[in-house]
């Protein structure tokens, strides 16, 4: 993609790239798209790098991702949905989901406090972008029905390995022999 200098169409919350701390920026302000995979933006704005999320593309002018899930009738989470929100999530090097890289390890839903907790990891213990993926974890599983709470927790026990990589994203990511 060739880098694009846009104006926000309205305010907006971004991430910071690498330390993943929310930021806004208002409406008016002008941003350069720098790089758009797996549904979601890297910007820069002032000197900084930021990471917008696909939810909130039309704040810069791009078509948003729309998640949409129904609503159970018994106040309750639907652990399905989480995958769901999860298979959403894309790693911004590899434009391949966490779910099928094998990143998430564990997903336990507590319904007493309408909780999520998930064990992840990132492919590379240094990976800078890891406080930026937990976000993204973080924000899409957030808007599942009935979430209150989402905890992401990275473990690097076991290690990754590209064998932990469905098929699909092997034969994607061009390692499938």
């Amino acid at each position: 993609m060739q880098q694009k200098i846009v104006s926000t169409e309205r305010d907006c919350i971004v991430r910071r790239v690498p330390n993943g701390d929310k930021q806004l920026i208002p409406e008016g302000e002008f941003v350069t798209i720098t790089q758009d995979l797996g549904g979601n933006f890297t910007i820069t704005w002032r000197g900084n790098m930021y990471r917008v999320d696909g939810t909130d593309a039309d704040a810069i002018g791009r078509k948003p991702l729309k998640l949409e899930f129904s609503t159970p009738k018994d106040d309750k989470i639907e652990e399905r949905q989480i995958y769901q929100a999860l298979e959403t999530v894309y790693d911004p090097e590899i434009p391949i989901n966490l779910l099928s890289l094998g990143l998430i390890y564990q997903v336990k839903v507590e319904q007493s406090d309408h909780s999520v907790h998930i064990d992840m990891t990132l492919t590379a213990p240094a990976c800078g972008m890891g406080p930026v993926l937990v976000g993204d974890v973080e924000h899409r599983v957030s808007m599942v029905p009935n979430v209150k709470k989402v905890q992401v927790n990275l473990v690097f026990d076991p290690a990754w390995s590209r064998e932990m990589m469905s098929e699909e994203a092997q034969l994607e990511a061009g390692l499938f022999f």
